[in-house]
Order: C-alpha cells, then structure tokens, then sequence
C-alpha cells in the first residue's frame, strides 16, 4: 500500500501535467492507495484556490476516488460523513471538524454560519459560543 501526497491526488484529478497525471493514473490503477484526511483537506484547498473548481466538482471527484475498490481513506467513516454535509453547504474543513468528534461530544464554535448550516444539516449538539455572552 502506498500513502500518497497532495499533488499526486490532484495531478490525478485534474490531469493537467500530461506526464505527472499519467503516473498517478498508472500509480492508482495499479496499486493499493491510502489518503489522510490531511491529504483530502489540502486538495479541496489546492482545487479552489490555484484551479478555482466549484465545490460540487470537487466532491464529485473526491467522492469518485472514495469510492474505487483499492484506495483506502483515512477514518472512512468521517470523511464519507462530512462529504455528505458539503452537499449542505458546510465547507469540508468544518465538515471534517463536526464529524471526527468522539461520539456524545458537543462542537462549539463562534462561527455563527457554520452552527446554522450544521444544524439545518441534522447535526446534533452543535452550539454558537457567540450567542453565550
């Protein structure tokens, strides 16, 4: 099994170095892939930021990585949950945050958009620090 960077998941992504996306296409079909959660964040970045990818292309892309047969990913059951809760427009970032919380564990934050998009997703025990003064 091989780890793999951030910039061999977006060269195969996005294919945009001819020579360096074939290798990870190569590097993909043929052997078994382990992603951290780190590795996935810093893509989500690198796709908006440097390629400007709207946020439904990239958790297509990701979800389609997730989803082939020998790539392992790192705390499955967070991510695949945290993707789930950008499709309510939580960012992945905070998306990761709520959903690798112990379980029974309250999530405060000051970030009032983020409480309010969390709770109309069905998040429980999330709360705003901001409105405690």
């Amino acid at each position: 099994m091989l780890a793999v960077d951030t910039n061999v998941l977006v060269r195969f992504l996005t294919g945009d170095h001819k020579e360096q996306a074939a290798t990870a296409v190569a590097l993909f079909t043929a052997e078994p892939i382990w992603i951290a959660k780190t590795v996935l964040l810093e893509t989500v970045w690198v796709l908006g930021a440097a390629y400007g990818f709207e946020q439904l292309t990239i958790r297509e892309g990701l979800l389609k990585i997730i989803g082939l047969e020998n790539v392992q990913i790192e705390d499955e059951p967070a991510v695949s949950a945290a993707l789930a809760l950008t499709a309510h427009g939580v960012s992945l970032a905070d998306a990761m945050h709520l959903t690798s919380r112990p379980a029974a564990c309250g999530f405060v934050s000051f970030d009032r958009a983020l409480v309010r998009r969390a709770s109309r997703a069905g998040v429980a025990e999330v709360f705003d620090l901001s409105a405690k003064r």
